[in-house]
């Protein structure tokens, strides 16, 4: 059944975080209306449940982790990814 999901994400600092977000998410394919909160750094878009996990794992691959899921090395590594995600997101 689809719905509107939103996960909140660690790790979002600026428009070049929104803008990889948003490109990484609407290639999925699985998943759509995806939109960016900056100031809540929330992540809302529309899907399956059964999808919703695959999204978590894409917001993680990119540097940007569901809110308190990760401690230590794993939030240190997330957070030096999603600074490479934001540069990305401000030149492309």
């Amino acid at each position: 059944m689809t719905q509107v999901m939103q996960i909140e994400i660690d790790n979002l600092k600026c428009g070049g975080c929104e803008k990889t977000i948003l490109k990484g998410l609407n290639a999925l394919g699985t998943i759509s209306d995806v939109s960016v909160d900056q100031e809540r750094q929330l992540v809302q878009f529309t899907g399956d449940e059964a999808h919703r996990a695959s999204v978590a794992d894409k917001l993680l691959s990119m540097g940007y982790p569901e809110k308190d899921t990760l401690s230590g090395m794993g939030a240190g590594l997330a957070n030096a990814k999603s600074y490479v995600s934001c540069a990305i997101g401000r030149i492309t």
